[in-house]
């Protein structure tokens, strides 16, 4: 009898609310006692605003998942002969058995204390970018792109145009292709909000959502939630795993309540965006200068060998002996994971006096050894191209080693040269690209370094 008391869809939501609001999950990872509730009110029928629907369905000659909304695939069957979607599996699997849980996200109640607790101040051009930013939206705009240089502060923009959201109840989503990003995104907006629920999702931290208000998440993440974000903040909006990638592009879609509106950010914008911009149909902003006025580093590039038998080559050697005896840091970037080990013993026979460290995309010690490094422990940490974007390390110099390796796009390589100059402090920061050849990537690297500080003003 108390079950079925409790059986109605708004006690469903009063009691649960945390849990489905703006959300899409799969039916079998909700606790037992909410399955429980939803049976009973399915019986009665009363359901409205929660949803409830089939894992797939049939469009036309195909199936199609209808969490991610991928095709199914002929070859992706279980034993009994049910297909199963392989595009978002990562997240749980969908089959044609499963059953998913939707409902759209409520306004939460307006908040009436100051919303933003950061202490920092904005440059004149960052608070005029920022003002410009809530008028455009406050115009009607859906979505706009903010182009801005690597170390301009991008990140302390978006904060008064969050705190507008949140202070009239609206939620807000802060995603980014990269876990790294998000793990230095996530402290940052948590000391900016200090009275605001803020959720820190991605596949390496294992929590629920708890109805936050401020969501760091990656964009894979998203494939979880439904009409949740009245503004969603898309960071590295070029980076893989997102750009190019339809599946990711519909679950943002999705995400974002039907009124809702949306922020790319970049500092190397993919060229779809930049054409949209320049056909009017994307409101675009630039900054061309970083916060605290001084240009971006302009990478040297020298040509050589990077191994002489099992240690790293003279002309190498001769390159970092000076940075080493200085006490300098050093970021050091290698094309491809599987070589890691390679360097690793080079680098340790060459300068065995010094600690050296290496992280990748599969380290299982991952988000530890980034933190460790930031802290200031070690002087030299290998890595790929995860360390790319979205972390900030002070005082350090940058070497991209086989610069001219196909995985090192332009892109990629303006990236890695924005690592280095980003302290309020002018300490000497350098950036070498390090190759056998002389690549087009690494060329047209440096001539956009050399074009973006010309726009700033250099």
């Amino acid at each position: 009898m108390v079950r079925e008391m409790m059986n109605g869809e708004q006690e469903i939501i009063a009691k649960w609310g945390s849990l489905l609001s703006g959300r899409q999950l799969l039916w079998s990872t909700l606790p037992t006692e909410l399955q429980q509730d939803l049976t009973l009110a399915l019986k009665v029928g009363h359901l409205q605003q929660i949803e409830v629907l089939p894992g797939s369905r049939v469009r036309g000659q195909d199936r199609y998942c209808q969490r991610c909304d991928s095709r199914l695939t002929a070859t992706a069957r279980l034993p009994n002969g049910q297909f199963y979607c392989t595009a978002c599996l990562a997240l749980g699997r969908v089959t044609q058995g499963s059953w998913l849980v939707r409902l759209a996200n409520d306004q939460l109640e307006p908040v009436r204390d100051q919303v933003l607790t950061w202490s920092g101040e904005l440059t004149s051009a960052q608070a005029d970018l920022t003002a410009a930013l809530l008028k455009t939206y406050q115009q009607g705009a859906k979505v706009q792109l903010l182009w801005a240089v690597t170390g301009a502060g991008k990140t302390e923009i978006t904060f008064p145009l969050i705190a507008s959201y949140l202070a009239q109840g609206g939620r807000v989503g802060f995603v980014s292709p990269r876990v790294d990003v998000c793990n230095e995104l996530f402290p940052r907006l948590q000391a900016a909000f200090v009275g605001t629920s803020v959720g820190l999702h991605h596949g390496h931290q294992h929590s629920d959502s708890e109805g936050e208000q401020l969501v760091v998440a990656t964009i894979h993440q998203l494939i979880r939630y439904y009409q949740a974000f009245d503004l969603l903040i898309v960071d590295e909006v070029d980076a893989f795993p997102y750009v190019n990638d339809p599946m990711l592009e519909r679950a943002l879609d999705r995400a974002v309540k039907p009124n809702g509106q949306r922020l790319y950010l970049s500092a190397t914008p993919p060229a779809k965006l930049r054409r949209a911009a320049r056909q009017g149909r994307l409101p675009l902003h630039y900054l061309a200068r970083r916060f605290h006025g001084r240009p971006l580093i302009q990478p040297r590039v020298v040509l050589g060998e990077v191994f002489q038998k099992n240690s790293l080559s003279q002309r190498l050697r001769r390159l970092l002996t000076p940075w080493l005896a200085r006490g300098r840091r050093l970021l050091v970037f290698v094309p491809q994971a599987a070589a890691l080990p390679q360097y690793l013993a080079a680098f340790s026979l060459t300068f065995p006096q010094m600690s050296c460290a290496t992280v990748h995309a599969q380290d299982p010690l991952r988000t530890e050894k980034v933190a460790d490094f930031r802290a200031g422990q070690g002087q030299i940490l290998l890595t790929t191209t995860i360390l790319e974007r979205g972390v900030t390390l002070a005082h350090i110099d940058v070497l991209v080693l086989a610069a001219d390796h196909p995985n090192f796009k332009v892109a990629s390589l303006v990236q890695i040269a924005g690592r280095v100059g980003r302290a309020s402090v002018d300490q000497g920061d350098q950036v070498v690209f390090f190759s056998r050849y002389y690549s087009w990537a690494m060329g047209q690297a440096c001539h956009q370094i050399k074009h973006l500080n010309r726009l700033g003003g250099f």
